[in-house]
Formats: structure tokens, C-alpha cells, sequence
């Protein structure tokens, strides 16, 4: 008998034989046994997944002896007829030379006929979706209501291309991609019949390299072993097709995870002189990675994975200096870089810099969890900060965040009571207006209660200065320099929200108005500084005219609790103070 490939000699010949699609074989099998048979299926998947295998498989239970029956005799003559190809009942027709409306109008004529000598005549359609859209049309009715003697079968590898009238027509099952795992399994078996001595890890080399194709990692033994005769090594399978060693996968993620450049880009660079393809070395990263992520965070549960067990023993391994927020973006890097690489002049620079930001990545802080940590910073530094000198004693504050010194706000007074507010703010809405003092207390009060609200108006009112407040209307002031910006806060929103904290002030049914005009005299640090605390509103008796502001040294600014704090947290260093 002529030499057979591989692929042929071992291709399944029962539903017990197909590997890795019991969810397919399943439904198919259940469907003969309670005799429901659609007139049409159509099986999508990668290639090499064993999609016609399963139409012919399907078509040897409906034809057999005595069928439809799953469990039919080898030496059915019927079944063997389908097997070799020979059956006048099961035409087998190639979609992509035969993708034209005349075909497909043959093929209308002939279903009627009746078949010659079996139950059904099946028609198995390989690639359907290369038929032309005249030819999907011609195929509609004949495909929605066949005679009862035929059955359709169709396989494709695109299923998106296939016209949605035909899909519903059909009973549509995906084939998945063969797990690693099961693809050894198999190919262990292959190896035994073949009296070939296989490494599992070249095994396992193979099954990486056929990326879930059973066909594919089939051909592939089927070369290796007229290449090295009747006993494969790791590193045979590794220098035919430039794949890069499983340790060598791993030792280059340890590097990433542990932060180690140099080593990273050696290894790389050794990769690359060995002429291993750093597409497939990218995707293998990207998808220990991934592993790594998933293994992470379900605790270890192996049933998330498609891995062996050397696979799960090194995750294990690598799992324990590892963070799941770490992973996901080493994980977005590496799927960056694999979007890019195919259009990359230089794929090895591309690799190398996708590296060298994923060592970054591993260890970098979310603006949230560094907000967090600053304001947990800024709740403990008062405690810890030392008393100031005699001759700023009375006017500087704790720094409420990292940030070159400057003018800072004196210390606040408790809140007055409810009732001494009162007393203070009866007279301000009255005729004769309030005085400076308090004045000043209310704009400090409404500028904090607005950055709460609304920090964009904040920074709009940070030219602004309080003109009067009579008769229940606040008048708000900018320089001449800065009249431009009454424009963009003198609109009915910005009225809104400043009456609403009036109103909170306990000045309800106060208006507001913006006028061009200079300030009588100059800011206090407690509203002209952008990064000062707000204070907050209290009585005029408490509030005391501020001039010349203490201005916090270089020194005692490099030696603040605060900042020794920041920079322990974050690694930092001061630039310039």
C-alpha cells in the first residue's frame, strides 16, 4: 500500500475519535439517537480542527446499514464507500472552485434525484463562504426546503462571510481550537504506533506551534520524524521551526517580573541571533501572561486553563512576586506591541522597547491609589510636623500638599456656633453692606464649599475677589487684566451653584453679580494661593487683617514631615525647592 501522511492515516473515523469537540459530537449523536436531523449544518472553525472530519463522520451515521446510527460496523460497506470517498450518495464539493451561480444551479437540478443506494444524499460543502452572493441566493430555497432524502453540510473557516439568510437556515456549531494539552495526548499516541520515541517537551513544542490546529501539529510530527528519524528531541522541533524553548520562555518572564533589564535584553538579543521568531515569541508571552493574570486571581484554579502540568508548576512559581493590577499592565503593553509588530520596520527594536515598558509597567501606581496615599499623608502630617519658629508661629500651616513654598494661610479657628453665625450674618444682608472682615470669611467659605462642587469654577473664581455684599447681592470683582473671564463664569449655571452655597451660608434668595473692579487692598494667602487649604467660614471677631505672610524656608521646606513622607512613598527625589 502507498505511504499516507499522517493527517490521512489517523484522521478520526467515529464520533469517539474526534479530539477536543465532544461539545459538537455530543449534540450530533444525541440527534441521531432521538432522530432529530435538521436538513442543514454548518460547522465553523480554525483550520485543522477537524470541521469536514465531523461532516463525514455525521454522514457515515446517517448512510450506514440500518441507520441512522452512531455505533456502525467498520466494514460497513456504505461507511467505507463515504471513508475512501467513492459514495454516489455523498458528494463532497470544494466551494472555492466551484463558487459560481452555474454550479450551484447544477446542484438544484440533482437534489431531486433520489440517491442510488443509501438513505440520504448528503451534500458537504468545504470553505462556503467563498460562493459568490448570486450563487448564496440561487442556493436559498432549495436550502430552506430540500427534498427529504438530502442533507446539507458546510464547513468554513469564516463564518462572517457567510450570508445571514443562509446561516439561519442552518444549525450552526463552532469548533474550538484543540487544547495543548489534549493535542500531546494524541500525538503521544501517533508517536507510539509510529514506533517513534517522543520527548514530551518536544511534543508539547509541537502543540505550541500548531496554535490549536490538530492537522496542523500532525504535519508537523510527520516532518520531524523524517527529519530525525525515529527519536525527537526538544531541540529538534525547537531549530525546524525557530520556536523559542519553554525555560527560555520562562526565564525571560521571570526578568520581567523581577525587573531585570539587562538580563531581558540579553536574552532577547540571544533569541534573536538563534533566528527565533519574535512574532510567535511575543504571542507565547502574551499568553503566559495571561495565564499568569488568570492564575493569579482565581487562586490557583487550574480549570480556567489550558496548560500541563509543568506549565501550571511554573505559574506557581512565578505567581508568588506577582500583583494582578501589575499583570493587567504588562498584559496591555505586550497586546500593544502585538498590534504594532506586524507593521514594524524593525520587529526586534519594537520587542526590545515593548520589554523594557513592561519592566515599567509591572511596578507603576494608579492616579488613584497615589491620591489616596497623599491625602492619607496630609490627615497625618499635622501630628508628626514639628512647631514652626517664633516668626511664623502665628501664621504658617501645615502644607496640604508636595509643592514649592509660598505665601501660606494662618492657622483657622474652631466653627463658631450656629447662633454666633447668625449674629454675624443678619447684618451683612441688611442695607449698610459688610465690612472687609467679613466680607473676606463669606468669599473664603464659598470658594471652599465651590471646589467641592465644582473644582473647574474654582479655578475661574481664582482672580476673583469679593466687591460688596448689600441688600442680598454679592458683587465679584476682576482686575482689569483679568476682565476677560467674566465672560466665562457669568452664565446661569455659575448663578445657580454660587446662589446654592449663598443659600448654605444661610443667605437664601441671595443674587450674584460680576463687575470689572480692583481689589481694595491685597489678597490674603487663604484665597490668592491655588494650593493653600481653603478655610472655613467663622465669625468676623476671629478673622484678623493678614499682612506680610510668612514664607516657609528652602530648608524647612526640604525637612518637612510631609515632604519626607511623600518622597519614602513614592521613591522620589526633590528636583527643585
Amino acid at each position: 500500500m502507498s505511504y499516507q501522511v499522517i493527517a490521512r492515516k489517523y484522521r478520526p473515523q467515529r464520533f469517539s475519535d474526534v479530539v477536543g469537540q465532544e461539545h459538537v459530537t455530543r449534540t450530533l449523536s444525541q440527534a441521531i439517537a432521538k432522530n432529530r436531523i435538521a436538513h442543514a449544518y454548518l460547522f465553523c472553525g480554525p483550520r485543522g480542527t477537524g470541521k469536514t472530519t465531523i461532516a463525514r463522520i455525521f454522514a457515515k451515521c446517517l448512510n450506514a446499514t440500518g441507520g441512522p446510527k452512531v455505533d456502525f460496523s467498520e466494514d460497513d460497506p456504505r461507511c467505507q464507500e463515504i471513508a475512501e470517498g467513492r459514495s454516489l450518495d455523498v458528494l463532497e464539493i470544494d466551494a472555492a472552485s466551484n463558487r459560481g451561480i452555474d454550479e450551484i444551479r447544477g446542484l438544484r437540478e440533482t437534489v431531486r434525484y433520489a440517491p442510488a443506494s443509501s438513505r440520504y444524499k448528503i451534500y458537504i460543502i468545504d470553505e462556503v463562504h467563498m460562493l459568490t452572493k448570486e450563487a448564496f441566493n440561487a442556493l436559498l430555497k432549495t436550502l430552506e426546503e430540500p427534498p427529504e432524502h438530502v442533507k446539507f453540510m458546510f464547513a468554513t473557516t469564516e463564518p462572517e462571510k457567510v450570508l445571514p439568510t443562509i446561516l439561519s437556515r442552518c444549525q450552526r456549531f463552532d469548533l474550538r481550537r484543540i487544547p495543548a494539552a489534549l493535542m500531546v495526548e494524541h500525538l503521544a499516541i501517533i508517536a507510539k504506533k509510529e514506533s517513534v520515541k517522543a520527548d514530551p517537551a518536544a511534543l508539547l513544542a509541537i502543540a505550541r506551534g500548531a496554535e490549536g490546529g490538530l492537522r496542523d501539529a500532525e504535519s508537523t510530527l510527520d516532518q520531524l520524524i523524517s527529519f530525525c528519524g525515529h527519536e525527537i528531541e526538544e531541540a529538534d522541533v525547537l531549530a525546524m521551526f525557530g520556536l523559542t524553548a519553554q525555560s527560555q520562555l520562562m526565564e525571560l518572564a521571570r526578568a520581567i517580573l523581577e525587573g531585570e533589564t539587562s538580563l531581558a535584553l540579553r536574552q532577547l538579543n540571544d533569541l534573536a541571533a538563534a533566528g527565533k521568531d519574535l512574532g510567535r515569541l511575543l504571542s507565547n508571552l502574551l499568553e503566559h501572561f495571561r495565564n499568569l493574570l488568570v492564575y493569579c486571581v482565581s487562586q490557583g484554579d487550574l480549570k480556567m486553563l489550558e496548560i500541563t502540568e509543568a506549565e501550571a508548576a511554573a505559574l506557581a512559581g512565578q505567581v508568588c512576586g506577582a500583583q494582578a493590577e501589575g499583570l493587567t499592565r504588562v498584559l496591555e503593553v505586550l497586546a500593544e506591541a502585538e498590534l504594532r509588530f506586524r507593521d514594524a520596520a524593525s520587529k526586534k527594536i519594537l520587542l526590545e522597547i515593548s520589554v523594557l515598558k513592561a519592566i515599567e509597567a509591572r511596578r507603576a501606581i494608579n492616579l488613584d491609589t497615589v491620591l489616596e496615599k497623599l491625602r492619607a499623608a496630609r490627615e497625618v502630617s499635622p501630628a508628626a510636623s514639628p512647631k514652626p519658629p517664633a516668626s511664623t508661629s502665628s501664621r504658617a500651616s501645615a502644607p496640604s500638599t508636595v509643592s514649592p513654598p509660598g505665601p501660606v494661610a494662618s492657622e483657622p479657628s474652631p466653627p463658631a456656633p450656629p447662633s454666633e453665625l447668625r449674629e454675624t450674618r443678619e447684618p451683612i444682608s441688611g442695607a449698610r453692606g459688610a465690612s472687609a472682615e467679613e466680607l473676606e470669611v463669606l468669599w473664603a467659605a464659598i470658594l471652599e464649599a465651590v471646589s467641592r462642587a465644582s473644582p473647574f469654577l474654582r479655578s475661574q473664581l481664582h482672580e476673583a475677589h469679593p466687591v460688596s455684599f448689600a441688600k442680598n447681592l454679592l458683587t465679584i470683582g476682576y482686575p482689569a487684566e483679568f476682565v476677560e473671564q467674566i465672560g466665562l463664569v457669568d452664565h446661569a449655571k455659575s448663578h445657580a451653584l454660587l446662589q446654592t452655597k449663598l443659600s448654605e451660608q444661610g443667605y437664601a434668595g441671595a443674587q450674584v453679580r460680576f463687575v470689572k473692579a480692583e481689589p481694595a487692598r491685597p489678597r490674603s494667602a487663604a484665597i490668592a494661593s491655588p494650593t493653600a487649604p481653603m478655610p472655613t467660614a467663622r465669625s468676623a471677631s476671629a478673622m484678623e487683617p493678614r499682612e506680610n505672610p510668612a514664607v516657609i524656608s528652602k530648608e524647612s521646606f526640604k525637612n518637612d514631615p510631609l515632604i519626607q513622607k511623600a518622597l519614602e512613598l513614592f521613591k522620589g527625589q526633590i528636583v527643585r525647592a
